[in-house]
């Protein structure tokens, strides 16, 4: 029998106005805490933004995704958290705030490969 962990995800999402509240989902953070793994994948639908949000910054956006991807990594591109461990960098990922790019809510799931679920839930939910 394949060993499983139990591992957490959250979805990324884009908030182009947030007094509207419209969002879509533009990427997935994925702990699992027995592997001691946090990854980020991103994927931002430029037309969706757009839509959303003619005048979106649309680079600003993608930065920001790719700090979060960043942060996950841990090194120099985590800046302040680089020697937080993974569930610290993961909770801090997941605190609610109000901007562009916020994170969705916490669920789990069981996993034997944290790495590919990450890619998996990215497929599924977010392209």
């Amino acid at each position: 029998m394949i060993k499983r962990d139990v591992f957490e995800y959250a979805l990324v999402r884009v908030v182009p106005r947030v007094e509207r509240g419209e969002c879509f989902n533009a990427g997935v953070i994925v702990y699992c805490r027995a592997k001691s793994y946090v990854a980020a994948r991103t994927h931002l639908d430029e037309a969706k933004l757009r839509a959303l949000d003619p005048g979106a910054d649309v680079a600003g956006v993608r930065a920001a995704l790719h700090a979060v991807e960043g942060l996950c990594r841990g090194g120099e591109r985590a800046g302040q958290a680089a020697g937080d461990d993974p569930g610290r960098r993961f909770r801090w990922l997941i605190a609610p705030r109000s901007t562009v790019v916020q994170p969705g809510p916490v669920h789990t799931g069981l996993t034997a490969d944290p790495e590919a679920e990450v890619e998996r839930l990215l497929g599924l939910l977010v392209r």
